[in-house]
């Protein structure tokens, strides 16, 4: 891991980068970074800087996930912090915390105390997320796993459909099955963030109407590059999945770089930055209304 002064320099290049790009951005309409962790941890120490950083970019609205519920005050006050950025989410993720650096299946009962939660703050909210399945083996080797996974994600389907909320969709290793039980729940309105699973498989999402979210790690994996031609633009945002999925792997990543996607994504797509920024910015709040509706009332 680097330490804070070359976590700084890496930073400091790295926005240095984004400032040569900006030129060929729209500043008026902005992006929308539709699945970051702005509660994380990992932004405690200079949270203030890296809100600077994405307001300088151009980042309008920032549709903040949660994994558990210990997360959930922690982003309902950053939204009181930032009300015309912050667009929270509140979720169960289908991995929790375990014991050490482990991760464990989530469970039925990690669902319990996040259940209230959802109701009490229903007005606030922009979606139900980070929910979804994750059936990457060393994360989920029993089939029992799966059920507890499948058990607490469609509970939290069914929460999203009786608020009238989308969700903001994990899928690792199980991307035909999430998108096969959204449909079979009658979800109508979801984002699947990070999608890697086959271009056909995306296809079937798209004909649900779902939408798919890509983050600045495309910029080293070109395996997405198929992936990213397939998918209409009318079917893709802007996510930075921040800290985590950056251009390099071990330093932090942060809302600002979510110009490097969507860069990526005008490149692969042969279509200038300022199109994808425009229509995914337009696609973000045609499936998170409720974003555009907090973040802008005090703008």
């Amino acid at each position: 891991m680097h330490n804070n002064k070359q976590h700084k320099q890496c930073v400091s290049f790295v926005f240095a980068l984004i400032s040569d790009y900006l030129g060929g951005f729209s500043m008026d309409y902005g992006f929308v970074d539709c699945h970051c962790h702005v509660s994380a941890c990992e932004f405690e120490e200079d949270l203030e800087d890296v809100i600077q950083r994405s307001r300088q970019v151009g980042v309008k609205t920032l549709v903040a996930v949660t994994e558990e519920v210990g997360e959930f005050d922690r982003v309902l006050q950053l939204q009181e912090r930032y009300p015309d950025l912050v667009a929270p989410c509140l979720g169960v993720h289908p991995l929790q915390a375990g014991g050490g650096s482990e991760q464990r299946s989530v469970k039925l009962q990690d669902l319990d105390a996040a259940l209230p939660m959802f109701y009490k703050h229903r007005e606030r909210l922009v979606a139900i997320g980070e929910i979804g399945l994750d059936f990457t083996p060393w994360c989920a080797p029993t089939e029992q796993d799966r059920h507890d996974q499948m058990s607490v994600f469609i509970k939290q389907l069914n929460v999203a459909k009786e608020l009238d909320l989308p969700v903001n969709v994990h899928s690792r290793s199980a991307a035909k099955v999430t998108i096969a039980t959204m449909r079979e729940q009658g979800i109508s309105r979801a984002l699947l963030h990070n999608f890697a699973g086959k271009p056909s498989v995306a296809l079937e999402g798209v004909k649900a109407g779902y939408f798919f979210s890509f983050p600045p790690a495309v910029c080293r994996n070109r395996q997405r590059d198929k992936l990213i031609k397939q998918i209409p633009l009318e079917h893709i945002c802007l996510e930075t999945d921040s800290p985590a999925l950056g251009l390099d792997k071990h330093v932090r990543n942060e809302p600002s770089n979510i110009v490097l996607c969507c860069q990526r994504i005008a490149d692969v797509k042969g279509l200038s930055p300022q199109t994808v920024q425009l229509v995914t910015a337009q696609n973000a709040y045609r499936l998170f209304p409720g974003a555009k509706t907090h973040t802008h009332k005090t703008v």
